[in-house]
């Protein structure tokens, strides 16, 4: 998708309406497609065109003038639902703009549509929302990855060149391997949450899914940066990153652990991986061993942490202040009873009982407290990694995408396909997914690339090098015209 940039005060008539026929042919696109792929749970035509119409009128140079962009429906978009993917806040409709929406706005991007996601973001696979399955573009029997599944979904197929996510444990970088496009996790604070429908809130970032590297950095340029209504954002400079992703990386050292190879690893994701780690040898970077101790802990550390935070920030969901309410229930413990019972899909019951347990009177300390202790000793393992090199490199995903309903009844097996992703959210580290392949049966694969705090710049500009001299130019079978 090219970005249109127009001087309307130099355009004669004919030629004033680009951007609106340009996100016209967006709107069909994601609506013919979305039959096929279920990846938008609103596409929002008439706001666009109105959008695009005024933008065409408008003779200021603006960023991102004319780019479409797709929202995750757990970022709040004023006026439009924001459902989380649940049933809960189905007809909820949001009264104000989540600041990273709003700086899109302000920057002339074109929001199309809000896209499917596992239910309030938890899931792996995109099986979880209450509005059924988003189908991988590459083949549609196939899960896109979770739990930003519908944005890697719009992205990959073509429809938008960008589209924001959010990240808790990997929600962006594991769907971003599944569906063969860019995924990056900012530093834990780059990009305001406010207006992020809280999941955990101390894991919790908006992240950014591109065809290009740096499609990502335009939008992470636009919407990174301190802001007053997040407590939580940091006042760290924002550089120009898209200006970055041509500086040269001989010299760079990327670390390896061995310990992140081992079992569990399908071999053809492994030997892409390996290739990848090879290929930034032979452009000058340097390959350097490293210990990752306390990595094979973090899959069990998130899962007590994220599901504790959840218990608490889902208590809100009570019937009473908004969202759904059941009906014919007598008196208020019902009806909170019912409420909860009929509003929440499985995998969001499962995670608000395990984090009411790990919270109760007994258990907190040996749970929730030891877990906290050992995300210290996760982040310290990086902070002394990052002594001996600049990047981390691992596989995305352990396996390329599995078929829908594979997995839907052995939540380990779930839960292991972010065991490479969650460590970088316990540690609140950037990180970044890059398609680097193809599997004998057609399906892409992405290596991740683990930075320093506040490392977006050098992290874009790796993964933009190494596209430019290794291209990934395959298009999934269901692709925009």
């Amino acid at each position: 998708m090219t970005l249109l940039r127009i001087d309307a005060g130099r355009m004669n008539d004919s030629r004033l309406l680009m951007i609106k026929s340009s996100i016209e042919k967006t709107l069909d696109n994601a609506e013919r497609l979305n039959t096929e792929l279920n990846s938008f749970l609103s596409i929002e035509r008439e706001s666009a065109l109105n959008r695009a119409s005024a933008l065409d009128a408008d003779s200021s140079e603006l960023p991102l003038k004319g780019y479409p962009i797709a929202i995750k429906d757990n970022i709040c978009t004023k006026g439009l639902r924001t459902s989380c993917g649940s049933r809960i806040l189905e007809n909820y409709h949001a009264h104000y703009d989540a600041t990273a929406v709003s700086r899109l706005v302000d920057a002339g991007a074109v929001i199309v549509g809000k896209t499917n996601m596992d239910e309030f973001a938890m899931g792996s696979s995109n099986e979880g929302s209450a509005f059924g399955p988003v189908k991988n573009p590459w083949d549609i029997t196939r899960v896109p990855g979770g739990s930003s599944g519908g944005s890697a979904a719009a992205v990959a197929s073509g429809v938008v060149p960008a589209a924001l996510g959010s990240e808790t444990g990997g929600s962006v970088r594991q769907p971003a391997s599944l569906c063969g496009i860019f995924g990056l996790k900012p530093t834990y604070g780059r990009i305001s949450r406010y207006g992020l429908v809280a999941f955990a809130s101390s894991l919790d970032n908006i992240a950014i899914f591109g065809r290009t590297a740096d499609d990502v950095a335009r939008v992470l340029g636009v919407i990174a940066g301190r802001d007053l209504l997040d407590s939580t954002s940091a006042d760290v400079p924002v550089p120009d990153y898209s200006a970055g992703l041509s500086a040269d990386i001989t010299g760079a050292k990327i670390g390896v652990a061995k310990e992140l190879f081992g079992e569990g690893l399908d071999p053809e994701v492994r030997q892409l991986v390996e290739t990848a780690i090879e290929n930034y040898r032979n452009l000058g970077a340097e390959i350097v061993e490293i210990e990752l101790p306390h990595a094979r802990y973090g899959i069990a550390v998130y899962y007590i942490i994220a599901t504790a935070e959840a218990s608490s920030n889902l208590a809100r969901y009570d019937g009473v202040r908004y969202g759904f309410r059941a009906e014919e229930a007598g008196e208020l413990r019902s009806m909170y009873f019912k409420t909860r019972e009929e509003g929440f899909g499985p995998e969001v019951k499962r995670r608000i009982m395990l984090g009411t347990y790990v919270l109760s009177s007994g258990y907190y300390d040996a749970y929730y407290a030891k877990a906290q202790k050992v995300r210290a000793l996760v982040k310290r393992d990086y902070l002394r990694a990052f002594e001996k090199c600049d990047f981390i490199a691992t596989p995305t995903s352990p396996t390329p995408a599995f078929r829908i309903g594979e997995r839907s009844d052995d939540p380990l097996a779930m839960y292991l396909s972010d065991v490479y992703t969650v460590s970088a959210n316990l540690a609140g580290i950037p990180a970044i997914s890059v398609p680097c392949g193809i599997t004998d049966a057609g399906l892409p694969v992405g290596f991740q690339l683990v930075g320093n705090f506040w490392s977006e710049g050098p992290l874009l500009n790796m993964a933009a090098r190494y596209s430019a001299e290794f291209p990934f130019t395959e298009k999934p079978s269901v692709f925009a015209d």
